[in-house]
């Protein structure tokens, strides 16, 4: 054909880094820490929950499930809300349930933002910011978060900030760097907001993994309860990310802002998974403590390994990532680093450039960065220290 058959909005976006990265993997045998998934399953109640829909044929749990979501996960949401954060939504208008977070994501991108309006995210960010944004027909605006600390410049913030400003994306606990907002970071981006009448939406699925500080969502500061679109998932708390479970917590107008827009994408999925996932919200608080120890201790298992092979490591608050610079091993280029990490030690890892845009500033912080995943079994952790020990 005459033209190109890819939109031209999405020009330049290609395959995800970890669709490649763990594809690299796979041919090479190499030990994957590039894409964030587990590599041990959630608890076997949970899972056997499932099983039992999926075997329920009276139940219809495998035909479509309505479309906000079965109503006691709906509820179940809304408890944990409570629960651990001390905030009250109806679960009948206040919460959506999505295809994981990232199309809670797309649909909240896609329903909230116009051609031409301007869309704020703390840089780097998560791939799939980019594509949502472009898909919208917005304009992406990065502020970016520097090493060694990754903290929130509250001038830059303020300075990206135009009329033609729509909506920020605030991603806390913060992937790839692992920064946690303090409340005082998250109070200054909300004066902004309130300030300019601004719409925020918040990935807040690694919520539940906090090793340094606190989660304070940002909704529950004064102001932004009828302004943010707050956004989690099971995936990551619970170690069932193929299950694809997240969820939806706004105001009606914005919750239907988004429903009108998630219906077309996927309408609904997951109908067997989602009796489970109300009950894993419903898991006593040993379990999120424990869960949160237990990646902890794989922090510290793969930030002393990565320490010892030479990297410059910023240990991270939070998520199941760490953020190293690859200069002190004679390499300058992430992407060239990870792409040729495999045939070097058998480890695979994601580079952070990809999650900067294409300016000389963005380039200039994120080129040496590379990205570790630390959500495995401690005997792997300990198997890819050893490996890349042998870089130095």
């Amino acid at each position: 054909m005459g033209r190109p058959l890819l939109n031209r909005r999405l020009d330049g976006l290609g395959t995800t880094i970890f669709a490649e990265m763990s594809a690299l993997a796979a041919k090479t045998g190499a030990i994957n820490l590039g894409q964030g998934f587990p590599d041990t399953d959630g608890p076997d109640e949970i899972r056997e929950i499932a099983v039992a829909a999926l075997r329920d044929t009276g139940a219809h749990l495998n035909q479509y499930p309505p479309g906000p979501g079965l109503p006691d996960l709906r509820l179940a949401i809304a408890e944990h809300r409570r629960r651990f954060h001390g905030m009250h939504y109806d679960p009948d208008t206040e919460v959506l349930v999505t295809t994981g977070a990232t199309e809670a994501i797309a649909a909240a991108v896609l329903a909230l933002v116009e051609p031409g309006d301007e869309v704020v995210a703390l840089e780097p960010y998560y791939d799939s910011y980019a594509a949502c944004i472009a898909m919208a027909g917005g304009v992406r605006v990065g502020v970016p978060l520097r090493p060694p600390y990754f903290r929130l410049d509250r001038d830059a913030l303020r300075a990206a900030i135009t009329p033609r400003t729509r909506l920020l994306i605030l991603n806390t606990p913060h992937n790839p760097t692992g920064t946690v907002l303090t409340r005082d970071e998250l109070a200054s981006v909300a004066e902004l907001a309130v300030e300019h009448d601004l719409v925020v939406v918040t990935d807040e699925v690694y919520e539940h993994l906090v090793f340094d500080g606190e989660h304070v969502p940002l909704a529950s500061l004064p102001g932004m309860r009828e302004r943010t679109v707050t956004i989690s998932s099971a995936g990551k708390t619970f170690s069932f990310t193929g299950w694809k479970i997240g969820w939806v917590c706004a105001t009606p107008e914005l919750v239907a802002a988004v429903r009108t827009t998630k219906q077309f994408l996927t309408y609904v999925s997951g109908g067997p998974f989602q009796p489970a996932v109300a009950r894993a919200l419903r898991l006593p608080d040993a379990y999120f403590t424990a869960f949160r120890d237990g990646m902890r201790e794989k922090r510290d298992v793969l930030v002393a390994g990565l320490e010892a092979a030479g990297l410059t490591v910023y240990r991270p608050q939070g998520t199941y990532f760490v953020t190293t610079d690859i200069t002190p091993l004679g390499f300058d280029d992430g992407l060239d680093f990870c792409r040729r990490l495999p045939e070097l030690c058998g480890v695979v890892a994601v580079p952070e450039m990809v999650f900067f845009d294409d300016t000389p500033e963005a380039r200039k912080i994120g080129r040496p960065l590379v990205r570790f995943a630390f959500c495995k079994r401690e005997d792997v952790l300990a198997e890819a220290a050893k490996r890349l020990a042998t870089l130095r």
